[in-house]
């Protein structure tokens, strides 16, 4: 998809579809004002059976040579309006357009007595290129090509450079999404290594890459243990972005990455484990997130560690029973070899703190069941030792619609993981508590820094209960790359 602004004018406009939003209880389309009296006329009618109902869209022909139609959405309520509205909407739009089959259509900006206008211009560009991906890849035939857009609004310096941000944090997701939804016949800790070579040899990042043997020998005893029942090797993929003040500590993001989860020794259930190939998503994300802070080039010191493994049943396969020692040097019983992802966030995490020192951790995992339980698939799940990393995280998860819930972690709940034959264990006591037991199993990996962790086992991918977004077509949904980036540039 192709953007470009333009001055909004009071002749007519030449395009396949112009569109326009509408409010709820309004007889008028935000800003159309501008254009040819003939056409709003035409349209009256149609904005009255519509209604300005959120979501809803209506396509009027105009019998008109240059503007051959013209597209009503609805906004709702103006009191119910969100940071969500406009991208919701346009992406309804974005789909309508490219299911006609048009090459391009155009959108007028909403007024800035509504909204903002750089906001305006983020959402209308989010909502529409990430509601047009679809994963096609291996689609023998695929849909046709995505119209390209004009937006309309007066153009400055400030509105042309929130655009081509909108578009890198909008390919940011895209490509989260991409490497998400790849099967796991595709996509190995050998092929995300790869993939991150490639992000960073284009993008001025440095990238280092350490393998089994090297995994082993430097003490990396939990990723080791996970991968090693697998023919597919484990990987621990660091990603560095150096931008900012030599002396400046660094930000560390570290992503849960098993492209492929068994459960190991202690099997999954059969039913929907083809959704453990969205096991991964942690690790996209924060592949997605490094790919787009060098595109925007992004004045920050940011580092991207990604424990990557396939927990696979084989000969070689860790047991539960097992006792394994971990970076930091404790040690942890294995009651459940499905509680996986815990084990290789705890050496990537120490690792991170050791290697960088840095000025805060931010970890996303696809980590527990229990999320999904406590909190559904709308709301992804955070546990923090820092209260003013939580603030600023929640205030980007308000601008961003991402949305998180802040869990608490006492000490009664680091009690419920103290194993009597090692320094913990890896499942607390029965069902309870899940979500927070996991993270208190990562507290442990944490000596001082200010530290994040972020389930995202309900909001990673589409599953039953997950509100319909155009922006979210079926399958990996990018979670969290849209939510750190503004935590980032604010």
């Amino acid at each position: 998809m192709k953007i470009r602004l333009e001055n909004p004018s009071n002749s007519k406009k030449k395009t396949a579809m112009l569109c326009g939003y509408v409010l709820e209880n309004s007889d008028k389309i935000l800003g159309l004002q501008n254009f040819n009296s003939k056409i709003t006329s035409s349209v009256e009618q149609s904005i009255k059976d519509m209604g300005g109902i959120f979501g809803k869209i209506a396509v009027i022909p105009t019998n008109e040579k240059l503007t051959q139609r013209i597209l009503l959405a609805g906004l709702g309520k103006k009191e119910d309006f969100t940071n969500d509205t406009i991208r919701f909407v346009s992406g309804k739009i974005a789909q309508k357009a490219k299911e006609l089959k048009l090459k391009e259509f155009t959108i007028i900006a909403p007024p800035s007595s509504l909204i903002e206008p750089l906001s305006s211009v983020s959402q209308i560009v989010e909502g529409c290129k990430m509601s047009l991906y679809k994963f096609e890849k291996y689609k023998s035939k695929k849909e046709n090509a995505d119209p390209n857009l004009t937006i309309l609004i007066s153009k400055s310096e400030k509105i042309s450079s929130s655009i081509k941000t909108a578009e890198i944090i909008s390919d940011g997701v895209i490509y989260t999404k991409s490497i998400a939804n790849l099967p796991p016949n595709e996509c190995t800790p050998t092929t995300l290594a790869n993939f991150s070579r490639i992000i960073a040899k284009k993008n001025n990042m440095k990238c280092n890459i350490i393998s089994k043997v090297e995994l082993k020998k430097r003490g990396f005893g939990g990723i080791f243990a996970v991968g090693q029942g697998s023919k597919n090797e484990p990987k621990l993929i660091i990603l560095e972005h150096f931008r900012g003040p030599k002396n400046e500590k660094p930000i560390v993001l570290v992503g849960k990455a098993v492209t492929f989860d068994t459960g190991g020794i202690s099997l999954k259930p059969g039913e929907k484990m083809d959704e453990m190939k969205f096991d991964k998503c942690g690790g996209c994300t924060v592949i997605g997130i490094m790919k787009a802070v060098s595109e925007l080039k992004l004045p920050i010191n940011l580092v991207g560690i990604i424990p990557s493994v396939e927990n696979m049943p084989g000969g070689e396969a860790y047991r539960p029973g097992d006792i394994i020692k971990l970076y930091n040097g404790k040690t942890a019983e294995i009651l459940n070899t499905d509680a996986e992802g815990r084990i290789i966030l705890a050496d990537a995490l120490s690792y991170g703190e050791k290697q960088y020192s840095p000025k805060a951790i931010i970890d996303f995992a696809t980590l527990t069941g229990a999320c999904i339980i406590a909190l559904g698939t709308n709301i992804a799940g955070m546990v923090s030792n820092n209260k003013k990393l939580t603030d600023m995280i929640m205030e980007s998860s308000k601008r961003t619609t991402e949305e998180i819930w802040n869990l608490p972690l006492n000490d009664d709940y680091m009690d419920m993981i103290k194993s009597e034959v090692a320094d913990m264990k890896n499942v607390g006591i029965g069902r309870a508590a899940g979500t927070i037991t996991a993270a208190a199993f990562l507290r442990n990996a944490i000596e001082k820094t200010p530290w994040i962790h972020i389930d995202i086992a309900g909001v990673a991918w589409t599953q039953i209960a997950t509100k319909e977004k155009p922006y979210n077509p079926k399958g990996a949904t990018g979670f969290g790359v849209r939510l750190i980036l503004d935590y980032l540039q604010n």
